[in-house]
């Protein structure tokens, strides 16, 4: 055998590794565990606790289901460490694509449940399930771009803001309060984008093409088969390296004190968007929460937002005289901050640290453009892209691009602020 048959041989099974390894790769690791942080566990519930209690005196018992389901969703963040950032940054900078196979996964299966409660109108509460559809015009397009490359910022999307928050990553302050910051900004600027920048009317797959939510279900199946296999393809062609395994434990202790495998997690957030679209009337949200806070406390500060285009509409304009305890999207953001400390404290995790000034750099001006991003594009990763994609709106399939091409050039941004990024020769990633 000469010696080009052997070179080959070996790429020839190295291929085949890196096929098998991809089929199979595990995002959880079982091993030792650090301790549970009882008083932080404890202060924890103890808030869940007073907020849930409060938040019913000032609003309903609906609040009060949508809090905890805020809960719920922290935790499956967290303990999964489920991310969208670092999803969208692994596949662009080096071709992992074992978090957009979540992606897939996870609109796979709230695409299906969305399909069901909007074709058949379920709902608890007497709401009527609405879905996210919207206009896809500039303000998309340029929002989502700006989305893409605040968070490779930030180091966290929306929700990957609120749950790093709660576990203790030191940075997400700053990065919360410039995402505040932003989506006021956005808001103040929003009629502007929505009268005087081009756009498409809202399209649904399910609704403006006749196909009905059977035919769009089909549709959107092949849609996520073949992301699917293309980010495999990609994967093997690149050799990428795999994620690094999460640490975890068996049995029932792994639901409270172990990491979870990440596409159980993909499931688990449809199965609660799903519930949040039946409870609230709406899917999961996220930023229009920061726009809210942003103008009550411009308001506290005796500056009048309600001739702002965005607040002017009934439902923005109630909001701002109520108190935020009756705000749907706030309370599901509380509650995925404090389910995410809570877990956190069970993994013995929360350890806040020091910010480095690079990164508190890019954590400002990464959650300022997330916040700007958002409100231009009809919502951010949750809203738009979760949210969007599986109501079956074009515009949450727009968002996804716009924000990976954002991502590809935040990748030449980020060493500015001194943020590395993922390379083919490392070993995990």
């Amino acid at each position: 055998m000469d010696q080009v048959e052997l070179k080959n041989n070996s790429s020839l099974e190295l291929k085949n590794h890196a096929g098998k390894q991809w089929m199979s790769a595990p995002t959880t690791v079982v091993t030792n565990l650090n301790p549970v942080q009882k008083p932080f566990v404890a202060a924890g519930v103890f808030a869940a606790i007073i907020l849930f209690i409060s938040i019913l005196n000032a609003a309903s018992i609906k609040h009060g289901v949508l809090f905890i389901l805020g809960i719920a969703l922290g935790m499956t963040l967290l303990h999964a460490r489920f991310g969208f950032t670092s999803a969208f940054r692994r596949f662009a900078s080096v071709g992992n694509g074992q978090g957009l196979q979540a992606h897939m996964l996870m609109l796979a299966v709230a695409t299906t449940l969305f399909a069901t409660i909007l074709s058949t109108g379920f709902s608890f509460f007497g709401a009527t399930p609405s879905a996210s559809v919207a206009p896809v015009g500039v303000s998309v397009i340029v929002g989502s771009f700006l989305f893409g490359i605040g968070m490779q910022l930030g180091n966290g999307c929306a929700s990957g803001t609120l749950y790093s928050l709660g576990g203790g990553q030191s940075s997400m302050i700053l990065t919360l309060l410039a995402f505040i910051a932003g989506s006021t900004l956005g808001a103040y600027h929003f009629a502007f984008w929505m009268e005087e920048t081009p756009a498409l009317q809202p399209f649904s797959l399910a609704e403006s093409t006749g196909l009905g939510y059977g035919g769009a279900w089909v549709v959107q199946m092949a849609l996520f088969a073949l992301i699917y296999w293309i980010t495999l393809q990609i994967a093997k062609k690149k050799n990428a390296p795999m994620m690094k395994a999460l640490p975890t434990t068996t049995g029932f202790k792994k639901i409270l004190r172990g990491s979870w495998p990440l596409f159980a997690a993909a499931i688990v957030l449809a199965l609660l968007n799903a519930l949040t679209l039946t409870i609230k009337g709406s899917p999961w949200g996220i930023t229009s929460g920061f726009a809210l806070w942003g103008g009550k406390a411009l308001m506290a500060m005796g500056i009048d937002v309600t001739s702002w285009g965005y607040f002017a509409t009934d439902k923005n304009l109630a909001a701002l005289k109520s108190t935020v305890l009756s705000d749907s999207t706030s309370v599901m953001n509380f509650g995925i901050m404090l389910g995410a400390f809570i877990s956190a404290a069970l993994q013995g995790t929360f350890k806040p640290g020091k910010v480095k000034p690079g990164v508190a750099g890019a954590a400002i001006v990464g959650g300022i453009l997330m916040g700007y991003g958002a409100r231009l594009a009809f919502g951010c990763n949750i809203g738009a892209y979760f949210g969007g994609i599986a109501s079956f709106s074009l515009h949450g399939w727009v968002w996804a691009i716009m924000a990976m091409l954002g991502t590809g050039a935040a990748l030449f941004i980020r060493p500015l602020f001194g943020l590395k990024n993922p390379k083919s020769t490392d070993s995990v990633c």
